[in-house]
């Protein structure tokens, strides 16, 4: 593991390191040499997006654990750099490092809105409501100038096709004159991921996602324009966050969030280690207490990737926070999201007439 101090943490970035990912033949470490190294003498690291072409832009899945079949990612890596998540791991696939490499080297894919067109249109596909974000945000800030996710939902509302966002941004907002009138037709609902309420913890965990009052005030303004909203708390992290959970559920319902869900944090491959140099530089003094926690609660490792456990986890504490979670949206009147399908309407969808398309017979 490398040895890390909070002096170090690069101000604006989640990882404290850009350890080599699983597939590469050689590994980088740090170390110090005796050298008086100072953060200065290193250059600002900056963030890339490079343009990739995709062949398909809809990713399916068959995990009996997510509410969906289906998703979409316009991108890879995600600059808000959230230290805990889960998706970091996918960018050692493109021999990058899931650490400072995920959340500063993005990729775009340019095509993908043409793609998504194709998928849809051929004659055997068959309509069900997608996931838009399932990976990485699809409102992280280079979609500001990019205006992928919004030229998504732009298309899919032409089709009338049912679409789910999951994001922290609060650049959601920005889509409303989308997303209202697909709300009317019950083609859409949004997912608000709130962490914790403490702005100062949110600034370290999530380093260039928006406060914690800016989300609840996004779920205001989506519930206000028609737009169903779910309360994401997530993840839950023993003994930094999860005392939480009954105030963000009670803080979203007050916003206007109809329903919640939660995820147990869960940490898997290279972010086992990237996540314990975070503590290590920002809560040494519940490092060891987090990790054991996590490890009573997910069959003595760190990730247990067993459908039915890999959520929520199975030990003592992930008992305790299903029985919290379960009595908070009984009080609160939020629909508990964990645990059914999206509902939204699939029997809308058509295929808007194309230049060549041949005319149904009547």
């Amino acid at each position: 593991m490398i040895d890390v101090k909070a002096d170090f943490a690069l101000k604006g970035r989640g990882a404290l390191a850009n350890q080599t990912g699983r597939h590469e033949p050689l590994q980088r470490v740090a170390i110090d040499d005796g050298w008086d190294f100072a953060d200065d003498d290193l250059p600002p690291l900056r963030t890339t997006v490079t343009n990739e072409s995709c062949r398909t832009a809809i990713t399916f899945n068959k995990s009996p654990d997510l509410p969906f079949d289906r998703s979409i990612n316009p991108y890879r890596g995600c600059e808000h750099g959230c230290a805990y998540c889960y998706a970091r791991p996918s960018h050692a696939n493109m021999g990058l490092s899931p650490g400072l490499d995920f959340e500063s080297r993005l990729f775009a894919k340019s095509n993908i809105v043409d793609a998504l067109e194709k998928q849809i249109r051929k004659p055997g596909y068959a309509c069900r409501a997608i996931m838009l974000g399932a990976n990485t945000d699809p409102y992280q800030p280079i979609e500001k100038t990019r205006q992928l996710s919004r030229k998504i939902l732009q298309l899919l509302s032409d089709y009338q096709h049912p679409v789910a966002i999951v994001t922290k941004s609060t650049m959601v907002a920005r889509d409303l004159d989308i997303l209202g009138p697909m709300a009317e037709k019950g083609l859409t609902s949004v997912a608000i991921s709130v962490t914790t309420l403490d702005r100062h913890l949110s600034r370290k965990l999530e380093p260039r996602a928006p406060a914690p009052g800016k989300r609840l005030e996004t779920i205001r303004q989506l519930t206000a324009a028609g737009v169903p909203v779910t309360v994401f708390a997530s993840p839950m992290i023993p003994f930094l966050n999860d005392a939480e959970l009954d105030a963000i559920l009670a803080a979203g319902a007050a916003a206007g969030a109809t329903s919640a869900a939660y995820i147990l944090l869960r940490l898997s491959l290279e972010l086992k280690e990237l996540f314990a140099d975070w503590l290590d530089a920002h809560a040494p003094g519940k490092k060891d207490h987090v990790l054991s926690l996590l490890k009573q609660n997910r069959g003595g490792e760190l990730n247990d990737s067993t459908f039915g456990k890999r959520m929520t986890g199975s030990g003592p504490l992930a008992q305790l926070l299903a029985k919290r979670f379960k009595v908070s949206c009984a009080r609160l009147g939020l629909d508990a999201a964990n645990s059914h399908e999206l509902s939204l309407d699939c029997g809308l969808f058509s295929r808007p007439l194309r230049m060549g398309d041949q005319l149904a017979l009547l």
